[in-house]
């Protein structure tokens, strides 16, 4: 029995000093400390088949589980898997999504922040999928309920979620993932996303990681189902470790919802969303502290609000954040 797990905090403040300017996960309050997760995982690994308990508690367990209710809403992963050979394994339960380059856990990210990609999901994936390793490339095949659901309601039982993987590792320091899920959501709109994360390192100082999503979404409109308009993200993380107790990361991400299924969903028209975050990682033991500052600028003055209550182009925030893993 392996069990781990990690506890967080924070303090952000939005320097509008309003309450309106957050539109990513896990990070919405102005001016206020807030506890982000008690995390504990369990994990036993028999000869072929393993299981695994991730548990969660507190405000980022609770958005990340946001379809669920009462205490289903502390389950972030549970899972058993049956490896019969090296090569192949199946794993049949509830998972945290393939898609992306963002965690839920903030240990393993280097920004506090998430990203709008992560923001607007998928979370996490209910379901079976099947993983087969061969040499420097693998792959992955599932079935799942609608995306972050859990227990799906009555009428959700015959909308299904196809999930695949496909990952090439040339080498230690180049790796590649192109990720889709694609399926009919609760709503009855169908989506099809494909997803690309790219990571490489270049010495052992400074490593670089890429994630680009496109969204094609068919609403349905009483009759049939439209035809697909997009939303799409891409992000690069620049990373960089002058000593092994403290280091740099720089993401970049462009966010486009010109069609108002994300970020502008509540804003006048859609529009694009180019957000810049500076943290550092200061590291002790398990401990990280992250002194982070983030400037989001859109190309309408549509979604932010500035000190006066009027709409703005641009918001900015910064982040403490304190986190001990074990």
């Amino acid at each position: 029995m392996t069990i781990t797990g990690s506890v967080d905090a924070y303090y952000r403040n939005d320097l509008a000093d309003v309450k309106t300017n957050s539109y990513t996960s896990f990070t919405p309050l102005h001016n206020s400390f807030a506890l982000g997760m008690a995390s504990i995982k369990f994990e036993h690994k028999g000869n072929k088949v393993s299981a695994v308990a991730d548990l969660g508690f507190g405000p980022r367990a609770k958005d990340f589980s946001y379809t669920d209710d009462g205490i289903t809403q502390a389950i972030k992963q549970a899972y058993v898997s049956y490896a019969p050979a090296d090569w192949v394994k199946f794993t049949l339960g509830t998972w945290a999504t393939h898609v992306g380059y963002e965690l839920l856990d903030p240990q393993l990210n280097r920004n506090y922040s998430m990203s709008y990609m992560f923001t607007n999901g998928p979370f996490s994936h209910t379901g079976f999928k099947t993983e087969i390793t061969k040499g420097k490339h693998g792959f992955m095949l599932g079935v799942a309920n609608a995306t972050d659901f859990r227990i799906p309601m009555e009428d959700q039982i015959n909308k299904k979620t196809f999930l695949a993987q496909y990952s090439f590792l040339p080498s230690d320091k180049l790796k590649f993932y192109l990720n889709y899920v694609g399926g009919q959501n609760p709503d009855t709109s169908k989506t099809s996303q494909f997803d690309l994360v790219v990571l490489g390192k270049i010495n052992d100082k400074f490593n670089i990681g890429f994630n680009g999503t496109y969204n094609s979404t068919r609403v349905w409109d009483g009759a049939k189902n439209a035809d697909g308009k997009p939303w799409w993200g891409s992000a690069l993380y620049l990373n960089f470790d002058p000593k092994a107790w403290w280091g740099l990361t720089l993401r970049s991400e462009l966010f486009s919802d010109k069609n108002q299924f994300k970020a502008f969903a509540a804003a006048a028209e859609g529009g694009q969303i180019l957000a810049t975050t500076l943290s550092a990682n200061f590291k002790t033991g398990g401990f990280i502290f992250i002194p982070e500052f983030r400037i989001d600028n859109s190309n309408k003055k549509v979604l932010f609000t500035d000190k006066n209550g009027g709409l703005t182009k641009t918001a900015s925030s910064f982040i403490f954040a304190a986190i001990y893993s074990f």
